[in-house]
């Protein structure tokens, strides 16, 4: 009897969230206004910063704001735009990350120089290098047990 109670289905309101994934991809495109630069990231410092080049040729360190620093996955050399700060040059805060794709358009559009190198690792291109690493610690391990498991079958 009380089989026939349970609610049949799959699950509560959180199945529909995969729905709003494609919205943000297809964003209007943002052009830099007055106080920012575009920049492309150097290097990821942690904590909320990281160092990138912006493309009026200064070095600046960036600061990635709390709204984006949960959403947005920044990694190095990644195109970003940044808003700059009147008294202090060297500084910038992060205002958003631009994808691959977007990034392209800024270079068409002339907003990017040519010598940009957009990354392509958003549009999950072949996989890069460090994956080879992860094999040869996979086969240490697998020394490792086979040892284990001799001592426990003597």
């Amino acid at each position: 009897m009380s089989s026939s109670l349970k609610p049949s289905g799959k699950g509560g309101k959180n199945r529909r969230r995969g729905k709003n994934e494609n919205e943000s991809e297809k964003r209007e495109l943002v052009f830099k206004e007055d106080g920012q630069e575009y920049a492309q990231v150097i290097k990821m410092l942690g904590n909320g910063r990281l160092e990138a080049m912006c493309f009026d040729g200064v070095k600046r360190l960036c600061h990635i704001r709390g709204k984006l620093r949960k959403k947005v996955w920044i990694n190095t050399s990644d195109i970003i735009l940044v808003g700059l700060r009147d008294y202090q040059d060297n500084k910038a805060d992060v205002i958003l990350k631009y994808n691959a794709d977007e990034a392209r358009s800024l270079k068409a559009y002339g907003e990017l120089p040519e010598h940009a190198k957009i990354n392509e690792t958003d549009t999950f291109g072949p996989g890069d290098d460090d994956e080879i690493q992860f094999d040869d610690i996979g086969d240490d391990d697998e020394d490792i047990d086979d040892g284990c498991l001799g001592d426990s079958i003597g």
